[in-house]
């Protein structure tokens, strides 16, 4: 077993399980990273404790397989996202002109005193706010101009106070060494936060792993997602929850509905804030990816919650973790690579990985983190506060050691995706996409029906 897997055993407080099989290696992709082994040894771990619970409803463990390429596949799984084009044959979903626009501009630029930094324009309204303050046009080389102007701190201070996206390019030792750094090596990977008292809830006998489990889904774009899916996939009643005006990006939206329901409720409107109240009341998992502090001011804080509901897992998914002094900044993929050292490392120039490793990573760790406070609460009674991080998530890969890797010939071809793809009748067309990658003895993952539309359902739970 790999340094990953072991840490995240530690987490689960007991002895690595030897039922879990990884098999495989690295390279699987274009960076000297360990991607792919990481990706595994995080399924794996989930595994270990979907097996957990099927001990407690059974009495049996069961045998957890996970190969190593197909983990590299469950972490750039919007990649092989297809539609069904009009003579039958699927092809993959196209980013829009100005998706492609975007991530083109999402670069790393030099400032004013030689250091580099990496703006966001990712949404429309971080992009409107980034590109008042640069004073500057949607293009690289207006870009380019603007951030030349400024100081990196001082650019850096500003875009994070008009709540916009953007972060210095960081070796490893300089993140280490920053007071946040510091902050984040101190605390595990995932954090498991007893936050009340209630009664045991012991799961029941019947059904898949998480039968009779409800979750809230209060994310978008691309972890929290990913944790709530994976809870579908072992039956978990997974319900999201946006507002209509909530900007989302409809590749993502379609790979990572799977297995759930959506409704509409704006928390900002105090009828609609009851009704997600009342959803809480009779719920399990409140899985959020908003920055601190946010839901607190609304009510939604976990004390708050886990007073209104004992026995709730409040699962918070964000970029820069729980403590320090970045933690009330909100950040994306491309930001917790370069300011955690991964981007600076990747190339000769700062580059970003080839799959969005942070984001994948972090919500299969939600996941877990979840599926283990599941457990304890089914034990023990409590409410848990879950936590992770896309920061952490790429400390994670920094201590997983390096590889040498060809230049060319990288990645997975059809032949390898093929088999591990799906076929879904959806709202939104005939769907082939990655199925679960994660094989088990006795029970397979699936979810319980295709991808959604955005507000298709009632803000209801399904009849137990």
């Amino acid at each position: 077993m790999n340094n990953a897997f072991q840490e995240l055993m530690q987490i689960r407080d007991r002895s690595e399980d030897p039922n879990a099989v990884i098999t495989g290696n690295d390279p699987v992709f274009s960076t000297r990273f360990k991607v792919a082994e990481m990706a595994a040894s995080i399924l794996a771990a989930n595994g270990v404790a979907v097996s957990d619970i099927w001990q407690m409803k059974t009495g049996r463990r069961q045998q957890v397989s996970v190969d190593v390429r197909h983990a590299a596949a469950a972490v750039s799984s919007s990649n092989y996202l297809e539609f069904q084009q009009p003579d039958g044959t699927y092809h993959a979903m196209e980013d829009s002109p100005a998706a492609k626009a975007a991530y083109g501009t999402i670069i790393p630029y030099p400032t004013k005193d030689g250091r580099l930094f990496m703006p966001h324009f990712g949404i429309k309204h971080l992009k409107e706010t980034v590109l008042g303050i640069l004073d500057c046009d949607f293009d690289t080389q207006s870009i380019c101009k603007a951030v030349a102007k400024w100081d990196a701190e001082e650019l850096d201070q500003t875009i994070a106070a008009a709540n916009a996206c953007g972060g210095i390019v960081r070796t490893r030792d300089e993140w280490m060494a920053h007071p946040h750094g510091k902050a984040m090596a101190a605390q595990a990977v995932v954090e498991i936060e007893k936050i009340g008292e209630s009664d045991p809830e012991p799961f029941p006998q019947a059904g898949p792993p998480l039968a009779g489990v409800r979750v809230l889904d209060l994310t978008r774009i691309l972890a929290g997602p990913v944790a709530a899916r994976t809870l579908g996939e072992y039956g978990a009643d997974v319900l999201m929850v946006a507002a209509r005006h909530t900007p989302q990006i409809k590749k993502f939206v379609i790979d990572l509905s799977h297995g759930k329901r959506s409704c509409f409720l704006d928390i900002g409107n105090k009828e609609e804030a009851a009704q997600l109240k009342q959803l809480v009341r009779e719920g399990d998992v409140f899985s959020q990816g908003y920055r601190p502090g946010v839901l607190e001011a609304r009510g939604f804080g976990p004390e708050e919650l886990a007073a209104h509901r004992p026995g709730l897992i409040y699962t918070s998914i964000n970029c820069y973790g729980s403590g320090g002094p970045l933690s009330d900044r909100g950040g994306w993929e491309q930001i917790a690579q370069t300011i955690t050292g991964l981007s600076h490392e990747n190339a000769d120039f700062p580059e970003l990985l080839p799959v969005y490793i942070c984001d994948y990573s972090t919500g299969y760790l939600g996941a877990y983190g979840t599926l283990l406070a599941l457990a304890r609460r089914a034990e023990e009674g409590g409410s848990y506060h879950v936590k992770v991080s896309l920061c952490q998530s790429a400390m994670l890969l920094q201590r997983q050691g390096r590889i040498d890797y060809p230049r060319d010939g990288m990645g997975l071809d059809a032949t390898e995706i093929s088999p591990l793809q799906m076929q879904s009748e959806t709202s939104y067309g005939s769907l082939r996409h990655l199925g679960p990658v994660i094989g088990y003895s006795e029970t397979q993952p699936n979810w319980g029906g295709p991808s959604c539309a955005l507000g298709g359902h009632k803000a209801e739970w399904l009849a137990a």
